[in-house]
């Protein structure tokens, strides 16, 4: 069942490198305060890379102006990877955190995972955005299709701020 407005995150913990190597995070503890939250199918991928990671970074200081104190993203890749693309995307100079879902078990615990075999896809993140208030869903939008950036894009999310 997908997660919706009102329900309470999933316990779960993500991935992110430290200075030490990969270490492990509460999702709990990253959704305290009011947080965006958004989520993808995989970093370096087409429409994350050229559509929805770039509408956060263009809207993250107008985002945070909201009240925001965090942006997240959830991607089902490990840590390296994510770490990498968070760089490369422009993502960590915005100040989003960009979470490594390596096993996809949060993704799967908010009922957001997708299939999809013909391009390599299993246990995916479907593309979504949503607010965050101390752990509990204020608002969410899930795109119908994967390769879709519109309603889970930056700019939409800050109309709902």
């Amino acid at each position: 069942m997908t997660i919706t407005v009102g329900d309470k995150l999933p316990q779960g913990d993500l991935l992110q490198v430290g200075d030490a190597g990969p270490e492990s995070v509460s999702l709990a503890d990253l959704t305290q305060g009011k947080v965006a939250l958004f989520g993808l199918p995989g970093a370096f991928t087409g429409t994350c890379t050229n559509a929805h990671m770039p509408s956060f970074v263009r809207n993250a200081d107008a985002i945070r102006a909201k009240g925001v104190d965090r942006i997240v993203c959830v991607t089902v890749n490990d840590p390296f990877v994510a770490k990498a693309w968070a760089e490369q995307t422009g993502a960590t100079d915005a100040g989003i955190q960009v979470m490594a879902d390596a096993d996809g078990s949060v993704t799967k615990a908010m009922g957001l995972d997708f299939d999809a075999p013909p391009v390599g896809f299993f246990g995916r993140c479907k593309r979504f955005a949503a607010v965050v208030e101390n752990g509990v869903l204020t608002a969410i939008d899930v795109e119908d299709s994967p390769g879709t950036c519109s309603v889970s894009a930056g700019e939409a999310l800050l109309e709902k701020l």
